[in-house]
């Protein structure tokens, strides 16, 4: 039996840094914060490292293979139609090399997530992890590429590690080091501005799923800008923004029209993010000061918090940073078959959780990061573990505490490559909450025609603006 508390310090401690010599490069640091040296940073260019920093050499039994430069484009062999079309699955003929269930969980719990284990035990009859051959998809344009080698001599953290500077247009720290707390907070950072395109749109769902599988869609439109690589900005002229978001509803009816903005600053604790919402009823906007931290979102039926979004946003400045390690697990990973116009949100909605027999998971490379509730802070996690792939450094899994100590919550993204961008990014997130045995899902668009659409022509900043943003709510 696999116990869902949190696991002592002693045994967090105990992790694997099988890793170290290539992904803890410390040469040159002159001070805590400061970049690392040119020397260092050469491993990005001689073939020990990705582009991302990730070791390009594959583990020594090969189940992860070398880094070949991951998929840039849409593959010769798949019929894809261009930006808004569903991913053909590229690797449509591969079976899975077997199936973790719960019978079977304790032979390959050294590869699975805590959270992987609570799911496979809190669901033993529906749950499986059905584990394909390990594929590199990860890859970047050149120009992100070469943006990342210039910020890993110069990028830093500052304001105690809740800001950034000396960085734009790439990973900012795809060498990590310094301190096992700035390590950390790097780590974070480098999820926060992970490479997903420069402006998205898309027309997709979000559900909350019942224990006997009843669910109700909600639909939204949604805008994002990543000003963090617009091809017009740099650093200087960044002005505190990370990215403009913008969304709103479209469906049921009694929500229709109501938006929310979202500037994302940088440094959250020296200027917090800048939110407004649109009530079509009132026909007003209104700053939304509290949509940060632990506030509940509504679509959600409070499954998911402000800083759950795209698994984790905001400020970092109530936790304590821990950096535990990298280790090798079985995350979801290429999941193109279960992002396809041919299925229904039934079928890929199970009672408890999404449809095992659509997803795909494979054995990665995965940094992992621990958080601890500073004393005095309030948050309703009071730790939370995240599982943040090498190869791209998006968080892919976090494991959330309650106040006894107890795993409650379990977030996971269906990652993939949008190979015409390329880049590496969820199909979906999913929200489990263990206790009530219900879950959430963001991203769901199957029965909608088409999928996001990620393109470099961008709108013009005023398009972000509260001033618009009745007009935007109103016709959506």
């Amino acid at each position: 039996m696999i116990s869902s508390q949190r696991p002592s310090r002693s045994v967090s401690t105990r992790i694997l840094f099988t890793l170290a010599p290539t992904l803890l490069l410390v040469l040159g640091c002159s001070s805590a914060l400061a970049a690392v040296s040119e020397e260092a940073a050469a491993a990005l260019d001689n073939g020990k490292l990705t582009p991302l920093g990730a070791p390009r050499a594959g583990t020594e039994d090969d189940v992860i293979p070398e880094w070949d430069g991951g998929l840039s484009e849409p593959p010769p062999h798949v019929a894809y139609d261009g930006p808004g079309a569903f991913h053909p699955d590229p690797f449509a003929g591969d079976e899975p090399s077997y199936t973790i269930t719960a019978e079977n969980l304790e032979a390959h719990q050294a590869h699975l997530t805590q959270g992987t284990q609570a799911l496979l035990e809190t669901y033993p009859n529906s749950y499986e992890i059905n584990v394909y051959p390990s594929r590199r998809t990860a890859a970047v344009p050149d120009w992100v590429a070469e943006n990342t080698r210039k910020n890993a001599t110069r990028a830093q953290l500052v304001a105690d590690g809740d800001g950034l500077s000396g960085a734009f247009g790439g990973t900012p720290f795809p060498i990590l080091h310094g301190s096992n707390e700035e390590t950390a907070k790097q780590a974070i950072w480098n999820h926060f501005t992970s490479w997903r395109g420069i402006f998205v749109n898309r027309r997709s769902g979000e559900v909350v799923v019942d224990t006997d599988g009843a669910y109700s869609l909600v639909m939204s439109e949604q805008d994002v800008l990543y000003n963090f690589y617009h091809p017009e900005r740099d650093e200087d002229s960044l002005d505190n923004t990370l990215f403009y978001y913008l969304s709103a509803v479209q469906e049921p009816s009694r929500l229709a029209g109501g938006a929310v903005l979202i500037h994302e600053t940088l440094n959250q604790v020296e200027e917090p993010r800048r939110a407004w919402g649109y009530n079509p009823g009132q026909r007003r906007v209104r700053r939304a000061p509290n949509l940060a931290y632990d506030s509940p979102i509504a679509a959600a039926s409070n499954l998911r918090t402000a800083d759950e979004t795209d698994l984790f946003n905001g400020a970092l400045d109530r936790y304590d940073w821990e950096y535990q390690g990298v280790r090798e697990y079985y995350i979801p990973y290429n999941n193109y078959r279960i992002a396809q116009s041919d299925l229904t949100y039934d079928e890929v909605l199970d009672n408890n959780h999404l449809n095992s027999d659509l997803q795909r998971w494979e054995r990665h490379r995965v940094h992992q990061v621990r958080a601890t509730l500073k004393d005095g802070e309030r948050h309703i996690f009071s730790e939370r573990v995240f599982y943040i792939d090498a190869d791209s450094w998006k968080i892919v899994s976090v494991d959330q505490y309650n106040d006894e100590g107890d795993l409650w919550r379990v977030s996971q993204a269906m990652l993939k490559n949008f190979y015409e961008v390329p880049a590496i990014w969820t199909a979906m997130d999913v929200f489990h909450d263990l206790h009530t045995q219900r879950y959430h899902v963001q991203g769901l668009d199957m029965e909608e025609g088409e999928t996001r659409v990620i393109t470099d022509e961008v709108p013009n900043r005023r398009y972000f603006s509260p001033q618009t943003m009745r007009r935007q709510g109103g016709r959506r």
